[in-house]
């Protein structure tokens, strides 16, 4: 009996042995499997991972080209930049983009990835940006007088009735903002990027009607450079109690700008169409001289020097609009500038000068914007906004494209 059950046990042994050796099989396979499928899925995701990297870096230099021929005021519609199959440093990745569209309606950039069997495409709409999105901006200080109004209007369009205009400096150190008694903003304040708005704002009773916060980034502010288009006429513009006219066929670089008083204060009109002046040089405006834009006429002046304008002097334009692209005023000098701006009545125009100081006043109101290092809106009236400065063109100053909406798609 007891031999019997011994070579029971022995028998159901070998059994058992086979089952636990399938078992370790099936465990075996099932995990050389699930580290095959980890590797494979491992590979897919890395392979996506750089397909996708390579879509963003495509849609990047797609932008950066454009923008770069925008910069040399080379744009045309009809060659837009495009590319394939350009390889991704250091991965096995390539890229293609190309780009569609007008300014009218937009440009749209498709941007495609490429890594092994994986594949992604990002979409972006872009949208023409200028350097007068703001009433106000300031690398460093801005000052508002007491009682200062600043609100929008739109020269383009008489029944736009927003009057929204946000002031703002790019810098965060306090009290660069100093809005003093009974200012009212109707807009936003914005300071420097992740500047504290509680302290770079010196709010002395100011009256805000948007947002006060930091900046998520910082807007580039790029150097404006003459147009080689403009020939050098070797002399200066000056006139001494008398009137000097300057239209389209005038155009040119000049040393420097003397208007002067003696019986009668010296004048400079601007007629006949658009006119372009580079002064190499200071401009000068003696007491009760003037620069007159005169209606249906602009002037762009591109300015190396400085400007000084004495008492009752100033700069003014005839415009029932109150159009504010009548009068551009660029700083060019390559050292800090320092421009004194006076308007006997009402101050149309806009100002960039980011390396400049500005200091405005007006004896009416001031319509316009302004870009500057420090400003300082003194005598006069209120400040407005003149918000036909957002539309913009591809042949305009400083003008850069920026991503409006962004998508992804596989395909």
């Amino acid at each position: 009996m007891k031999k019997l059950l011994q070579s029971k046990r022995q028998g159901s042994a070998v059994p058992l042995a086979v089952v636990s050796i399938i078992i370790l099989l099936a465990m075996g396979v099932g995990l050389l499997g699930l580290g095959f499928n980890s590797r494979i899925l491992s590979i897919r995701n890395s392979s996506d991972i750089e397909a996708r990297c390579a879509a963003d870096a495509g849609l990047t230099i797609a932008l950066f080209e454009m923008n770069e021929i925008l910069k040399a005021k080379l744009w045309n519609s009809g060659t837009l930049p495009q590319a394939t199959d350009v390889s991704l440093p250091y991965c096995d990745a390539v890229y293609s983009y190309n780009v569609t569209g007008d300014h009218l309606g937009g440009y749209v950039i498709q941007s495609v990835g490429k890594s092994g069997l994986a594949q992604r495409t990002v979409y972006a709409t872009t949208e023409l940006k200028g350097l007068f999105d703001n009433a106000v901006l300031t690398k460093a200080d801005l000052i508002l007088k007491a009682g200062t109004l600043v609100d929008g209007y739109n020269s383009l369009d008489k029944h736009d009735k927003n009057t929204n205009a946000d002031i703002a400096t790019q810098s965060t150190l306090d009290s660069s903002i100093t809005l003093n008694s009974g200012v009212v903003i109707n807009g936003d304040v914005r300071v420097g990027l992740g500047g504290n708005p509680n302290t770079a704002i010196k709010d002395l009773g100011a009256n805000i009607a948007g947002l006060k916060y930091g900046a998520t980034q910082k807007e580039p502010l790029p150097q404006i450079t003459v147009p080689a288009t403009l020939s050098n006429k070797g002399t200066d513009i000056s006139a001494t109690s008398d009137t000097v006219t300057i239209t389209p066929a005038d155009s040119g670089t000049y040393t420097a700008i003397n208007l002067k008083s003696s019986t009668d204060p010296g004048v400079l009109e601007i007629s006949g169409g658009d006119v372009e002046l580079h002064v190499a040089g200071d401009i000068q405006l003696g007491q009760s001289c003037q620069i007159i834009v005169k209606e249906g006429s602009t002037l762009t002046l591109y300015v190396d020097g400085n400007i000084h304008s004495r008492e009752s002097s100033g700069i003014g334009v005839e415009s029932k609009a109150k159009t504010a692209k009548a009068l551009e005023l660029y700083a060019t000098g390559n050292d800090t500038q320092y421009f004194d701006v006076k308007a006997n009545s009402d101050w149309v125009g806009v100002i960039y000068a980011p390396n400049a100081d500005v200091d405005l006043y007006a004896k009416g109101d001031a319509y316009g914007s302004v870009v500057s290092n420090n400003f300082e809106f003194k005598s006069g009236g209120s400040y407005h906004y003149d918000r036909a400065l957002k539309k913009v063109s591809v042949e305009d100053e400083g003008i850069r494209l920026v991503v409006d909406r962004w998508s992804e798609g596989k395909s």
